[in-house]
C-alpha cells in the first residue's frame, strides 16, 4: 500500500544532503508523506506485513551460511521516541531475528577499552536486523557536549565512525542511521506527562532536566555530526518526531526498503525433497 508514492520519497525526503541544517527542521512535518495519520497507520501496517516476510528470508539466509544483516542506529534526545520505535516498528517482526542493543554511560569494563569496542560486540550476526538505542554516536555527542574528551580526540573519532561503517558495509551489513528529532516545546511535553503519571515515573531520570539544559549545545552537536558522518554510502536520515505515527511509518520505511535492497530470496534445500518426502512417508 503505497500514498502518493511515499515508498519512493521517504528516503530522499529524509536524508541529510550537504545543505541540511537542523535549524530549519519543522519537527511537527511528515517531509515526503502527503496524506493524514489515519493512513500513515495503515501503510504502516501495510509496511510490517512485507517487512516480516523479507526478515524471515533474511533469518533463514543467516542459518543456511548467509553473511548478511542489518544494523538499524536510533539516535535521539530524551523522550525522542526511540522506545516507541523499538515496540511498533521492530515489533511487527519476528522478535527471534532481532538483536537489540541499548548504550548507557560504559560500564568500568568498557572504559578500559577503545569507544568502539562495545559496539563491535553488540554487531548483528547474520540473518538479524540488530537495532542500537543509541551508537557509537554517544561518544561524539554526549563526550562533545559534557567535554568527557578532549577535542582532537572527539574529532578523530567522526572520520573513525565513517571508517567503521564503511568496514560494516564490507562486511555485509547494511546500516540504516536515524535522527528522532524533537522539538523543545514537544520534549517538554513529553518530560512533563511522566512525571504526572505515576505509571510513567519509571521512565524519568533527573538527568533529562539536564541535557535539556544544554539544548542549544546537543543541536550544535547534531549538526556537526550530521556535516561529518553523512555519506553517500551510508547517509542520515533525519526523521521528525513530535507526530510519533510519522516517525515509526517513516523508520519502517527506511527497513524495508533495506530488506527489499537484499533482494532475498528463500535458501534452496541442501537434500534431496523428494527423497525426503520418501522417507517420511514411510514413517506413516
Amino acid at each position: 500500500m503505497v500514498a502518493d508514492g511515499w515508498s519512493t520519497k521517504a528516503a530522499e525526503a529524509l536524508a541529510v544532503h550537504p545543505r541540511f541544517r537542523l535549524a530549519d527542521l519543522d519537527t511537527r512535518g511528515t517531509p515526503g508523506f502527503g496524506d493524514g495519520k489515519k493512513t500513515g497507520a495503515a501503510i504502516t501496517r501495510a509496511i510490517g506485513e512485507r517487512m516480516s516476510d523479507l526478515q524471515e528470508r533474511l533469518f533463514a539466509e543467516g542459518r543456511t551460511g548467509g553473511t548478511r544483516s542489518i544494523l538499524l542506529v536510533l539516535q535521539g534526545l530524551d523522550t525522542a521516541g526511540k522506545g516507541g520505535i523499538v515496540r511498533h516498528v521492530m515489533g511487527m517482526v519476528d522478535p527471534q531475528g532481532v538483536a537489540l542493543h541499548s548504550f548507557g554511560v560504559p560500564t568500568a569494563e568498557e572504559r578500559r577499552h577503545d569507544y568502539l569496542w562495545r559496539i563491535r560486540r553488540a554487531l548483528p550476526p547474520a540473518g538479524k536486523i540488530g537495532v542500537f538505542d543509541r551508537s557509537q554516536y554517544e561518544d561524539v555527542l554526549v563526550a562533545r557536549v559534557n567535554e568527557l574528551a578532549p577535542r582532537d580526540v572527539i574529532e578523530r573519532r567522526y572520520d573513525e565512525i565513517v571508517d567503521f561503517e564503511s568496514e560494516l558495509a564490507k562486511a555485509g551489513t547494511q546500516v540504516i542511521k536515524v535522527a528522532l528529532m524533537i522539538s523543545h516545546g514537544e520534549q517538554y511535553r513529553r518530560l512533563h506527562e511522566r512525571l504526572e503519571r505515576s505509571d510513567k515515573h519509571w521512565k524519568f531520570n533527573p538527568g533529562d532536566v539536564d541535557t535539556r539544559a544544554r539544548w542549544d549545545d546537543y543541536q550544535e552537536a547534531y549538526q556537526v555530526m550530521f556535516d561529518r558522518t553523512s555519506t553517500p554510502d551510508c547517509p542520515w536520515h533525519v526523521v521528525p518526531a513530535d507526530r510519533k505515527w510519522f516517525a515509526r511509518l517513516a523508520v519502517s520505511q527506511l527497513v524495508l526498503d533495506a530488506l527489499e535492497d537484499l533482494d532475498l530470496h528463500w535458501p534452496s534445500a541442501d537434500y534431496d525433497v523428494a527423497e525426503q518426502l520418501a522417507r517420511l512417508e514411510a514413517t506413516r
